[in-house]
């Protein structure tokens, strides 16, 4: 399970600017065309054996590493938890700008992942083959481990979104399902003006959250082309969903409570919080940590501006071979296993959700009743979400150190009460600045 965090240390932020820097500087790019290859040597490392280590924070990865090294008792797999999102990619930059200490396996989320290939760091795994495997993952998720042409993991979650919503709250206050963002709004206010002590949901800003919320509005802010960079935050699809948020933030219809707090927690449990709209890795989150609101939480699809199904990706990652790796084809062999292989059921039982279609199509995964949810088939909607991700996204190559300064420029928005379009347009400046500094050619929308 992966979700994206909204807030990185300034030093983190420091130490990924000058380890990016050194990657744009050195002339390198994202990789070669996409190269034909088979899986010929990746089987002969398996069969030879040897040891590599693995970075990764997913909750599955003791067990998965367990049962790989049961399945290959000729090798040895070193599991490091080097700490999630940017701790883990700051140790990773720093290992590969020195040279060596890097792992031979690295859990990269989707919004990461352009940065590390850019910079040609990441081993492209079509020259094992791997591209055959296409049809085995969901569209949106293939998408993300594609870059200028080649292909640099592969997906091991998704996070398709959709809304969470706690049902004893909404009969309780009469209040149907939203379908549209207009109907979302007005059960805001509806329920607030029944119960003052209640919110639809808590947003204190969170980078990963508003871009997938423009994503699935149809907004397209990041437009790249090696390092060519243009940034748009005034498209009509990011407008489209400011005008709406904005009616919310400056309504103060969502709670004041920090997300991922052991309040927030709580308010989720009491009710609160009466809906989350969130990647589909969620369940797993609830069901560990939200215990008094086991019975009372639904699922439903997110809701949408005409009505019609559509969705975004929020969260998600993927496994890589670093390019450090002095076996990068048994490592590539352990990548193979963990999200092609007998590796994803370890993780689906972990409580994550997958991006293999063999699994979101399977009956004993769609039709599961969960008894958290009140014996809903939680997954029916979920992998139905899967297939309604909108196309086209694509991520800035510098994500991360994007996300590290959302709080000083569009977060503000959030704290002030005050429109979205002008802190975008502040982090938009930002963005195209830092871009143009590190050796990209970046231009604004």
């Amino acid at each position: 399970m992966s979700r994206i965090r909204s807030r990185a240390k300034a030093f983190a932020a420091v130490a990924l600017a000058a380890a990016l820097a050194v990657g744009c500087s050195s002339g390198s790019s994202s990789g070669p065309a996409a190269a034909t290859g088979t899986q010929d040597s990746v089987d002969a490392a398996l069969k030879a054996g040897g040891t590599i280590t693995y970075w990764s924070w997913t909750p599955s990865a003791k067990d998965q590493v367990a049962a790989f090294e049961k399945e290959y008792p000729n090798v040895k797999v070193n599991y490091v938890n080097a700490g999630t999102n940017k701790d883990e990619y700051t140790k990773l930059q720093n290992a590969i700008k020195a040279g060596n200490g890097a792992p031979d396996v690295a859990q990269i989320e989707y919004y990461a992942l352009p940065q590390f290939a850019l910079t040609d760091s990441l081993a492209n795994l079509d020259q094992y083959g791997f591209g055959s495997f296409e049809k085995d993952y969901s569209a949106s998720t293939w998408a993300q481990v594609k870059n200028n042409n080649g292909l640099y993991g592969l997906p091991q979650d998704s996070g398709p979104m959709a809304l969470f919503y706690n049902k004893e709250v909404f009969d309780k206050n009469a209040i149907a399902v939203p379908k549209t963002w207009e109907e979302y709004v007005a059960a805001a206010k509806k329920l607030h003006a029944a119960d003052p002590a209640k919110y639809i949901t808590s947003d204190t800003g969170d980078p990963g959250a508003v871009l997938s919320m423009i994503w699935q509005a149809g907004g397209r802010p990041f437009t790249v082309d090696g390092r060519n960079v243009k940034i748009d935050f005034g498209d009509a699809g990011t407008k489209k969903w400011t005008a709406m948020w904005d009616q919310l933030i400056q309504g103060k219809q969502f709670a004041p409570i920090k997300e991922w707090s052991d309040d927030w927690f709580r308010a989720l449990g009491d009710g609160t919080i009466a809906t989350l709209v969130t990647g589909a890795w969620m369940p797993g989150n609830f069901m560990s940590s939200v215990t008094g609101g086991s019975g009372k939480w639904a699922v439903a699809p997110m809701p949408t501006y005409d009505g019609q199904p559509v969705t975004a990706e929020n969260g998600g990652s993927a496994q890589s071979v670093v390019k450090q790796s002095a076996n990068p084809a048994l490592a590539a062999a352990f990548v193979r296993w963990l999200n092609h292989g007998n590796g994803v059921q370890p993780f689906i039982k972990s409580g994550g959700f997958p991006s293999t279609t063999a699994d979101l199509t399977s009956p004993a995964f769609v039709d599961e009743a969960v008894p958290y949810f009140g014996g809903q088939k939680i997954n029916q909607v979920l992998t139905q979400a899967s297939k309604d991700v909108a196309k086209g996204w694509t991520y800035l190559p510098y994500q991360t150190y994007a996300n590290s300064v959302f709080s000083d420029t569009a977060g503000k928005a959030y704290l002030n009460g005050t429109p979205l379009d002008a802190g975008l347009a502040a982090w938009q400046q930002a963005l195209v600045d830092y871009g143009n500094q590190q050796g990209f050619t970046v231009s604004a929308g």
